[in-house]
């Protein structure tokens, strides 16, 4: 008995620092999760419109340039994987890596190789444990992201779509990562960064006038400046939008981890309670049992 009732309060001991822990962990969570919203859509203005003044650009100026151009057989595709740096996030960096795995069947199953870029070090260990080739990784940044590394990983993936692909070059370049829906919802996505998709130049509606555009010192000189901006900022809200997605679901896991912790504790301590009400019973049953048998022997005796 004594062993056994041991044995369940050292459990009860460990649970509730266990439940200390991942009640910590869901708050300082909870605490980030509100700045890395903020900053997802303070950046969803400025992308979203450079997005639209690149495209206009690309479109009405009739200028073919490298970023915009499709290439008739494509052959080899970049996939940027946006995982995690830690664990106990539920099931983020899973989701996305099945997302990735997804576009990666397609893209191979339309004759295209792929080469694979990752950030996190989640999606660098899953990789690395199947002995896939990584072509480069960056680590050390997912819930908080800076606009220089996103340039870093942007200008990398231009590097690779301008150069040929006879030299390890890419013909398209597609992004994997989260979008923050709201604090219960976020869902995998994956977008093609490069080419850039320009817009469609539908004839014009009856009485609607086509905006007239002036490019100073030259279109090509405004879409070398504008381009190279577009991709670095399509990733940084990449990045933004996958760190509030795992703080997310970082607070999520957490908090359903203390939930379950707490129900472990009370039943741990039920069961506790009722080993020791046993192993009282069975104490008044032996001192019983011992003051009867002493009875006996007295009588006996006499």
């Amino acid at each position: 008995m004594a062993v056994s009732l041991r044995e369940y309060r050292a459990r009860i001991r460990s649970t509730e620092s266990m439940k200390k822990i991942t009640r910590a962990m869901e708050l300082i969570a909870a605490s980030r999760i509100i700045k890395a919203q903020q900053r997802a859509q303070a950046a969803a203005p400025y992308a979203r419109e450079l997005t639209r003044a690149v495209s206009a650009v690309a479109t009405y100026s009739n200028v073919d340039h490298p970023l915009t151009t499709e290439v008739a057989e494509p052959t080899r595709a970049a996939v940027l994987v946006v995982t995690s740096d830690r664990g106990l996030a539920g099931a983020y960096s899973s989701n996305v890596l099945k997302e990735a795995e997804r576009l990666g069947e397609r893209l191979r199953g339309e004759g295209k190789t792929v080469s694979t870029y990752v950030c996190g070090r989640k999606g660098e260990a899953y990789f690395k444990f199947r002995q896939r080739p990584i072509v480069q990784a960056w680590t050390g940044f997912s819930d908080q992201p800076d606009y220089d590394t996103a340039a870093e990983v942007g200008q990398t993936l231009i590097d690779a779509f301008l150069a040929e692909v006879a030299e390890g070059g890419v013909d398209e370049v597609h992004v994997v990562y989260t979008q923050f829906k709201s604090m219960l919802t976020q869902e995998p996505a994956a977008i093609r960064l490069l080419p850039l998709e320009l817009e469609d130049g539908d004839a014009p509606a009856d009485g609607e006038v086509l905006p007239l555009y002036e490019f100073e010192p030259s279109a090509e000189a405004v879409l070398d400046g504008l381009l190279p901006q577009y991709v670095q900022s399509r990733i940084f809200f990449c990045l933004l939008q996958a760190a509030a997605s795992e703080l997310a679901a970082r607070q999520k896991a957490m908090k359903s981890a203390t939930d379950n912790a707490e129900e472990l504790i009370k039943k741990y301590k039920r069961i506790a309670n009722q080993a020791r009400q046993a192993g009282i019973t069975q104490e008044i049953s032996e001192i019983v049992g011992g003051v009867n048998a002493l009875a006996d022997a007295t009588s006996a005796s006499e």
